[in-house]
């Protein structure tokens, strides 16, 4: 098993260099020091002691190193330096920790024969199916910068097609918090002080009224009750999530819902426009490719398409026909990859259809953002003025209260 080494050397210039490494014995740690040109001074095993560090989600790496990393690898491998040398290089220089454990054992591995998808298979948190189906492909026609430039270029794309969702869902979620703290403040804290004042007036207060101190009372009596019930339907929620039939109607539901259902079937259809393919552009076999798309597509809808796309394909039959019974694919899209089988360009539409949803995306979360604004803007002046003038709307009829 790796461990810590704490090394201190002495660089070309003499000057004295303090670091750690991660590696199966002091001796390959030696070695990988001296070729990266230090004269080892001293290297022991680090004791981490209570200064561990704290994992929140171990082997999580995040999407930009992965970017970071394949494209760097690619101008390394490009330039003739053997894998083994730049995944040295590469496990020193990333910000990432967790990535740089995953490197110094992938290099571990390759040096005892494995060969590099292989390696990387170890590792499913970080290099996904897609990841290393590319890896494999690359290795086998002796391209493997291409495949990684592609690589790079692909989790880049996602990596700004996730940004551009959450900078379309951020506002009114933050707006819809703020609404749910103001109100939440009111009724326990506000209301029942006009509460009191309302039970010494008597009479019969409006209906607006009542229910904004029955609201009010309830909460404040039961909030042990609305909070087990949350706290249960959240989990309630997630499990049902993760089952096959829940993970589809949440998946349908998420392409239906008002406003953000656009959103969201633009940018489930140009990740699998994007990643089909440059699955294919890599050399990857269109079935193994269909079985990677279905899987790292991230919808149920079309996960079940790909599925009927991929039987269709076994029985010898194009991509085209079978999407086209799915309603989740626009025409535009089966006519385009019908044109692609045609013209055996299949990847060149792909992309094309990926660019256009990508553009499409950018425009809906443009729009998006100019009609949020007054919307919120006007949820966040309804609500409040409904409770303020349920509060105030006895004093417009106090003297008829007054006994």
């Amino acid at each position: 098993m790796a461990e810590t080494y704490a090394y201190r050397v002495r660089d070309r210039g003499g000057k004295i260099v303090t670091g750690t490494l991660l590696g199966d014995s002091q001796a390959l740690v030696v070695n990988r020091l001296r070729e990266m040109g230090y004269v080892p001074l001293q290297i022991q095993v680090k004791k981490e002691g209570l200064n561990r560090e704290l994992t929140l989600r171990p082997g999580h790496v995040k999407m930009k190193s992965m970017a970071v990393f394949s494209r760097q690898f690619a101008t390394m491998v490009n330039s003739g330096l053997p894998i083994l040398r730049a995944l040295a290089i590469l496990s020193d220089q990333t910000e990432s920790k967790e990535l740089t454990k995953v490197l110094t054992q992938v290099r571990i591995d390759v040096e005892r024969g494995s060969s590099l998808s292989e390696a990387m298979t170890r590792h499913p948190k970080v290099f996904t199916n897609l990841y290393i189906a590319m890896i494999r492909s690359g290795e086998v026609g002796g391209v493997l910068d291409s495949v990684l430039l592609r690589l790079a270029d692909n989790i880049e794309k996602e990596v700004a097609l996730r940004q551009k969702i959450k900078s379309a869902m951020t506002y009114p979620v933050v707006v819809l918090l703020m609404v749910g703290m103001i109100l939440t403040a009111m009724l326990l804290f506000i209301v029942p002080q006009f509460e009191g004042i309302y039970a010494n007036l008597g009479g019969t207060l409006p209906l607006p009224t009542r229910i904004l101190l029955g609201t009010s009372a309830l909460i404040r009596n039961f909030w042990f009750v609305w909070l087990a019930l949350t706290v249960g339907f959240v989990i309630a929620f997630r499990r049902y999530k993760k089952t096959e039939r829940g993970r589809a109607q949440v998946d349908m539901l998420k392409l239906k819902v008002p406003v953000f259902g656009n959103l969201f079937h633009k940018s489930a259809l140009s990740r699998f426009a994007n990643t089909l393919g440059v699955l294919l552009r890599s050399g990857v076999p269109i079935l193994q490719a269909l079985d990677i798309v279905k899987d790292t597509v991230n919808n149920k809808v079309i996960s079940v398409a790909v599925s009927d796309v991929q039987s269709s394909v076994k029985e010898g039959e194009s991509i085209a026909k079978p999407l086209g019974k799915h309603a989740v694919f626009p025409p535009m899209v089966v006519q385009m990859l019908a044109v692609g089988e045609e013209t055996g360009a299949v990847d060149s539409m792909l992309e094309k259809v990926a660019q256009f949803y990508d553009e499409e995306v950018t425009a809906s979360v443009d729009a998006l953002t100019s009609l949020i604004e007054p919307l919120m803007i006007a949820v966040i002046g309804g609500a409040v003025g409904l409770s303020v003038v349920a509060l105030y709307l006895p004093m417009f009829n106090l003297i008829n209260l007054v006994k």
